[in-house]
C-alpha cells in the first residue's frame, strides 16, 4: 500500500511503460476487408466509410502489395456481382467476382492469406442472407448454396472461408463438402456470434446488401443475449469451426471475453463499419484525436481476448506500428 507501493514508478517514461505493457497490437494479426466490384480501373470511396474503397479486380495487386509492405498478411473479400437473383446464384459462379478476385490475388501475391466471406446477402435481389420460401428465409434450403459457395472459393484458391450468414448447421455442411472434395486443409473461420446490430449500416451501403423487406433478426442474434453466444460457439466448434468470430466487437467486448474464457480456439472479432465510421466522423469534426482513439479501441478488443481483429483501420494501424520500429 502507498507509500510503500507507488504504481507511478513504472509509468514515468516511455521505455518503462513499454517494458511492462500487457497488450500488444501486431499488424499480422489484423485482417483487412476488401470490397471487390466488376469493371476496370475502379476505385470508389464509400461515402459513409472515409478511406475505404470499392475496387475492381485489376486494382487488387496494388492493394495486396501495400498490405504486405505494412505487415498485413491477411485480407477478407466481399464481392458485388454484376447481377443478382432470388437464390444468390452468383455467389458460387465459377467466374464470379470473388472467384476471379481470389485467382488474381493468389497469382499476384501468393504469400497473402486470402479469406472469403461466405454469405448470400450481396448476391440476392432481396438482400437477405438466404433463400426466401413462403416469405421467410429458409434455413435448410440455404445450406446447400452456402456449401457450394465455400467450395467454389476453395477451388479458386482461397486459403480460408468465413461463413457469416448465421444459418443453423452451415459450418457442418461446409466442412463436409470441403472434405469430400479434398479441401480438408482449408480452415473455417465462423461468424459464430453475429448480432442483429445497428452498427452494420455503412457496410450495407458498401456491399449493396440492405434487405428489401423485413430485417435479419430471425437469424442474427438478439443484442440482449450473452449465454446464447456460448451455445452458438459450442455448436460451431462441434460442427468443425477452426476459428470463432464475434461481430460486432466494441459493443460486445464482454462477449469476446466470455468466449475467450470458455473456449481454447483462436478468437476473432470484427470491428465493424459503424464502429469505424463513428471514429472517422468524430475525428473529422475535430472532437477526438482519431489516431489515438483508433489505437485505444483496437487495444480494447485485443485486451478483451481477441487473437485476430478484422478492421477497416488495419492499414492505418499498421502504418503507426511500422513507424515505431
Amino acid at each position: 500500500m502507498f507509500p510503500d507501493y507507488r504504481p507511478r514508478r513504472l509509468r514515468k517514461n516511455a521505455a518503462l511503460r513499454s517494458l511492462i505493457r500487457e497488450t500488444h497490437l501486431c499488424a499480422d494479426q489484423l485482417i483487412y476487408p476488401l470490397f471487390v466490384v466488376p469493371g476496370k480501373n475502379r476505385r470508389e470511396e464509400i461515402v459513409s466509410m472515409p478511406g475505404v474503397y470499392r475496387i475492381s479486380v485489376d486494382q487488387l495487386a496494388k492493394e495486396a502489395k501495400e498490405c504486405l509492405h505494412l505487415g498485413i498478411t491477411s485480407v477478407i473479400l466481399f464481392g458485388l456481382p454484376e447481377k443478382k437473383d432470388g437464390m444468390g446464384s452468383g455467389a458460387h459462379a465459377k467466374n464470379g467476382i470473388i472467384q476471379t478476385a481470389i485467382k488474381e490475388l493468389k497469382n499476384k501475391a501468393p504469400e497473402l492469406l486470402v479469406i472469403t466471406d461466405v454469405c448470400l446477402c450481396e448476391y440476392t435481389d432481396h438482400g437477405h442472407c438466404g433463400c426466401i420460401i413462403n416469405n421467410d428465409v429458409d434455413n435448410d434450403a440455404t445450406l446447400e448454396i452456402l456449401a457450394k459457395t465455400a467450395l467454389s472459393h476453395a477451388q479458386a484458391g482461397a486459403d480460408m472461408v468465413a461463413p457469416s450468414d448465421m444459418m443453423d448447421g452451415r459450418v457442418s455442411e461446409i466442412r463436409a463438402i470441403l472434405d469430400e472434395n479434398n479441401f480438408d486443409s482449408i480452415p473455417i473461420m465462423s461468424y459464430a456470434v453475429k448480432y442483429a446490430s445497428a452498427f452494420y449500416g455503412p457496410f450495407r451501403e458498401a456491399a449493396d446488401c440492405e434487405p428489401q423487406f423485413g430485417d435479419r433478426r430471425s437469424y442474427q442474434m438478439d443484442p440482449a443475449n450473452s449465454r446464447e453466444a456460448l451455445r452458438e460457439t459450442t455448436l460451431d466448434i462441434d460442427e468443425g469451426a477452426d476459428i470463432i468470430m464475434v461481430k460486432p466487437a466494441v459493443a460486445y467486448l464482454d462477449i469476446i471475453s466470455r468466449i475467450r474464457d470458455e473456449f481454447d480456439l483462436p478468437v476473432a472479432a470484427y470491428h465493424v463499419s459503424g464502429e469505424y465510421a463513428m471514429i472517422k466522423a468524430a475525428a473529422e469534426k475535430g472532437w477526438i484525436d482519431g489516431e489515438r482513439v483508433m489505437e485505444e479501441t483496437l487495444l480494447s478488443i485485443k485486451r478483451a481476448g481477441a487473437d485476430i481483429i478484422l478492421t477497416y483501420f488495419a492499414k492505418d494501424m499498421a502504418k503507426i506500428l511500422r513507424s515505431r520500429r
